[in-house]
Parts: C-alpha cells; structure tokens; sequence
C-alpha cells in the first residue's frame, strides 16, 4: 500500500477518468451528476456511464447490488466515459472488490473504512481485510472514516435521523473529489437549496458535510494538491448537459414543432426507455399528450389511434415490450400510418439484464413481424445526437407514411454529454400527407411519386370518409381485397416505399482512412467506444485503418458497397453475436465480414478493441 506522505505542484491534466461506487441507497448516481454538471459549467467536454442493479434495492453490501457512476472529464474531445480509472471512490467493500480491477496502477482509491466491517467484507466475499493485507499495494489507497466524520460534521444540525444523516456522507466523498480536481461546490450547494427547499435541516446537513469533505482533502498530505483540467476547445454556441433519453423526447417536441403538429405519445413504463415518458409529461403547456398506458399493446395502439387522427404519435419501449407490439407495429405498416416506436434496448432475452446495455433487437426491429413487413430503422449513437435521430425519425414517419423504430440502448440513454442547443428554425423543414379537404376524385391511396407515401385523409372531414384497418387493400379504395394480383402489388409497393428511403437520407461518410487495410463497422451507441480506439489506432501510427459507422440501418446509404470496396478486411462490431453482420451479409455477399462481440451488459472497452484491430492489421 502506498503510504508515502508528499506534496507536489498542481498538475494540468488532458482528461481523468472517476467512478463513484457504493450500495444503491449510497447516493452514486446524485454523485457523479453533480460532478458532472459542474464540470460542465467549467467548460470540460463530458461522457458518462451510469451503471446500477436491476433491483430497485438490492441487498445491501452484496456484490450485484453495487451501483456506480463514471465520468470522463477533459480539457480535449470526448467520445466515451472511459476505460481504465484515475480515481476510485468505493464506499463499501462490494464496491472495492467489483471495481478495483479497472483502476490505473499507482492511482488512488478513496474508501470509507467505517463500511469495512466483519460482515460487509463477509458479504463481499473477502477472507480478509484489503485495507490491511496488503493486497492493494499497487494504489494509492485513501482511508477515510467517512460515515464518522459525516456524522461530526451534522451533530449540531436539529431534527435528522440517523438514516438520513448516513446518507449525507455521499456528500463527503463528493466534496473530496471537487477539492482534488479544482471543482467548485457551489454548483451543488444551489442544487441543493432548491432540490430541498422544503426541508431546510436537509440542506444544513448536505452542505455542510460537503464542505467537511472539501476541506477535509485540503489536509490530506498524501492527496497531491488539487489538479487542473482546463476547458475544452468546442464549437461556438451554448450548450448544456444532457441524458440520451432527455435528448430523444426533446427531438420529438422539435419535429413536433416543425411540423406544426401535436404531439401523442403512447408508452407503458419500461426499464430504461421510461425516462422519455417522465420527461415528456412535463410539457402539457407544448400541447404534448402523454398517455401512460395499462400494458405495451395499449400504449402502440392509442398512439395509432392519434396517428390516424393527425397527431405526430410515437411510443417507447424496451426489448420486451417491442416483441409485444409486434403485431400493432404490423397494422401500422399495413395501415401505412405515420408512427415512431423508440426501443432503448436492454440486456436479454426475457427480463435480462434490464439496466445493462446491449444491441441484441436489431433483428427484431429488421423482421419481429408476420408476413412482409418492412419498416424504417435508425439507430442513434451518442446522448446527443438522440435529439438528432429523434427529430429525423418523426420525420421521415411523417413524410414517408410509414412506422420508423428508433433505437437507442441503455449507454447512450441514461449516458450525458455534452450538447449544443439547437434552434427549431434551424432543424429541417418537415412536411406530411394531411388532406383536410375533400377533392374530386380523391383515394386514400392516392401516392406521391416520388415518395409513394399515400394521402393522410384526417377522420371526420366531410368528403374524406374511408376504411381502414388491418385487412388487405384495393390498391386504389382501401377496400378490403383479396384478389391474388392486389396483395402482391400490395407487398412490393410497401417494400419498395421503404427502398426508396435510401434517396433521402444521407450517404455513408467515413472517418479517418478513407481507403487502407481495415474498416471498423459499427451501428448505434458503441460509436463513441470504436471512434476512440480507432483513433488511437491511428495517433499511433496505424494509418491506414477507417470507421464507418452507422445510424441509418433499413435502409442502408446507396453508397454502401462503395465505401466497402475501398478497404481489403471489413470487422463488424456489436454487443450481440452479430446480427448486423448478418443483415451486411445478406445485402453485400461480395464482401467478407469479420465480427467482434461482446455481451457483458457493459460497452467496448478501449484496450480490447485496439487488440482487435492490431490483429486484423497484422494478419
């Protein structure tokens, strides 16, 4: 164990990475918000990882029930919340034994001794004490009595129990790691002040076990004096932090907006998409109707009831419930309606691991339907660019007739970064099919040519009465049909609706080797992970390595097999066994398709991917 007392200079650092660990009750998500946010307002690019336990209170001091929170800070870009950690903040032993293993050699560890009692290290499975066996030479570890001193600093504060004065000492380790890194407190104390504003003794206690631990890491002579990570160089403009799930309800109210159509939105509650429910439920005075249905199939259906009324309807969902609304996805399409269904995926099958992250639905959301039943799929990759993606799903539902899955996944959803406000009249203009007047000769199926969209007649306009429903149609009348020649027509009309996508979206841009030796292929939320180790790749000397990475997935840019073609060995990497790689397959057979894999609930780590990349350069 390092235990040498010394003082040194303040040190500028590019970026440190941090994780915040302890029991659920501990108060790490609060933690490293607040970090967070407060190193936002400094001027630090950000990423974040927040991981917990499914349980919504898992057994104290057992090693599933750890629930931690991790931040990336820099003064240069950042695309991940990092891999191996600068500094380690475990407030019990479940939380030293699940983490320490990602912590640089030689960094430092601060732990709350008062938690390291017989049973806790017993329930942590240890044999013995770490703190005292030796077994953390490698670090430098920081030992603080901080429930103790979290109780000194709240003894004269009146009307606390103890419950609520022990779970002020996340305070404690906060305001230690404000002092470490040149933090200000007082971003906290004003969150603080409003949070609680109803409870004055809370505030007293929060804040004044913050300054304990602020002032108390001023003493520590074996903490070095208090580094200094600058702000980051970024576009001009006002940003703020925001989650991915924050980001993807703020894009429907922007479509919603642009399009001049209100907003419905069908949702049953679902670990972990269910925080675009909560958020937009606080916007009634947008004109936003937030329906918390009875069950998955409820939520898909009122919003295809809104959809065929004239709302820009969407509804949100997991793994689970998205295998639920397959068949009402399918009388969407049927319908050709407009509906966005936003799937935040979630470890599987079956319940899973529903707080840990993985991209296992995307065939699911490709094929999870009876019969011919092509939809669009996008595929948002960072916290921020959700809002982006959100905004373009609504969009091309909208201008296309069609449903459009949207998929997001718990990384990037309970994730923040950094992103920059957007004004509505700068976003895209969105048009639609409405027809609010009767016209001679009109059909429901009228199509656009260019679009083959059909009309949106709205319900009760007098003159545009029609069928609907989930039965077959007359190419022309939407009667039902079932004349062989009809269906077929049907069929391909629908799916050539979808193909047609392709000419309006964007095509495939790569990013560093335009042409060499390897291709990483990436879809949704590992973006960040592959761009940061490619790009490592490549400040290492291995130029001839290139992304592409994809949002766009039914159907793929035109420039597809083009881009392809410019690289001799093409690695294709998901969090599932490779079920992109068999859509690329099926799509591009001329090519050859590596694959990388990982299903742990956690993200791609740095190193691995790099191990990864060297060996298909060097082969």
């Amino acid at each position: 164990m390092i235990t040498e007392k010394t003082k040194h200079q303040p040190e500028a650092l590019e970026a440190v990475v941090i994780r915040f660990v302890g029991d659920s009750g501990d108060g790490m998500q609060l933690t490293g918000t607040q970090f967070s946010d407060t190193s936002a307002m400094f001027g630090n690019d950000i990423a974040t990882f927040p991981n917990y336990p499914s349980e919504i209170r898992a057994p104290q001091g057992s090693l599933y029930g750890v629930s931690g929170f991790q931040v990336h800070i820099g003064s240069v870009a950042i695309s991940t919340p990092g891999d191996s950690l600068d500094l380690l903040v475990a407030m019990n032993p479940a939380g030293l034994k699940t983490n320490i293993a990602a912590l640089k050699p030689g960094h430092t560890v601060i732990v709350d001794t008062d938690a390291f009692t017989k049973k806790n290290l017993e329930k942590a499975f240890y044999e013995s004490n770490p703190l005292e066996d030796g077994s953390l030479e490698n670090y430098r570890v920081i030992e603080v009595s901080m429930t103790s001193l979290t109780k000194e600093a709240v003894k004269e504060v009146e009307g606390l129990d103890n419950k609520s004065i022990t779970r002020s000492k996340n305070m404690f380790a906060l305001g230690m790691v404000y002092w470490m890194y040149d933090r200000s407190i007082e971003h906290t104390v004003d969150f603080l002040t409003k949070k609680f504003k109803s409870k004055p003794q809370i505030v007293e206690a929060n804040t004044k076990v913050l300054k304990a631990g602020y002032f108390f890491a001023e003493t520590l002579e074996l903490i070095p004096n208090s580094y200094t990570i600058t702000p980051a160089k970024m576009d001009p403009g006002t940003y703020r932090i925001v989650m991915g799930n924050t980001a993807t309800a703020w894009g429907f109210l922007a479509a919603a907006e642009k399009s001049g159509l209100e907003l419905f939105l069908g949702s049953y509650p679902i670990t972990p998409a269910t925080d675009i429910l909560h958020e937009l439920a606080k916007h009634k005075h947008f004109g936003v109707k937030a329906f918390q249905a009875e069950d998955e199939i409820a939520g898909i259906c009122s919003a295809i009831g809104a959809s065929f009324a004239g709302d820009l309807a969407i509804t949100t969902t997991s793994g689970p419930g998205l295998a639920l609304k397959g068949e009402a996805i399918g009388l969407a399409m049927m319908t050709e309606l407009p509906l966005v269904i936003v799937n935040v995926q979630r470890g599987g099958p079956s319940t899973g691991l529903p707080t840990k992250t993985e991209q296992s639905d995307l065939l699911q959301a490709m094929y999870g339907r009876n019969g011919e039943s092509p939809v669009i799929v996008l595929a948002a990759s960072t916290p921020a660019n959700c809002f982006n993606y959100a905004f373009q799903a609504a969009k091309l539902a909208l201008e296309h007739m069609t449903p459009v899955i949207l998929l997001t996944d718990g990384y990037i959803a309970n994730g923040s970064a950094p992103w920059k406000i957007q004004s509505v009249s700068e976003l895209p203009d969105i048009k639609n099919n409405q027809i609010r007047e009767a016209k001679e000769n009109w059909h429901p199926y009228d199509r656009d040519e260019e679009t083959l969209a059909r009309v949106w007649p709205i319900p009760g306009t007098p003159g545009l009465e029609h069928r609907i429903g989930g039965l077959e149609k007359d190419r022309v009348t939407g009667d039902i049909s079932y004349a062989p020649d009809n269906h077929e027509l049907m069929t391909s009309i629908r799916a050539e609706k979808i193909e047609r996508v392709a000419n309006f979206i964007p095509e495939m841009e790569t990013e560093f080797a335009e042409e060499g030796d390897v291709l990483v292929v990436g879809w949704g939320g590992t973006y960040g992970s592959l761009h940061s180790a490619v790009k490592e790749m490549v400040d290492n000397g291995h130029d001839s390595i290139g992304l592409a990475h994809f949002n766009y997935i039914n159907p793929l840019p035109k420039n597809t097999a083009e881009i392809f073609a410019k690289y001799k060995k093409i690695v294709v990497c998901e969090l599932n066994r490779g079920q992109f790689a068999s859509i690329l397959r099926n799509s591009f057979d001329q090519f050859k398709f590596s694959e990388f894999h990982k299903m742990q609930g956690l993200p791609f780590g740095n190193n691995e991917l790099i191990e990864k990349f060297k060996q298909l350069s060097n082969s």
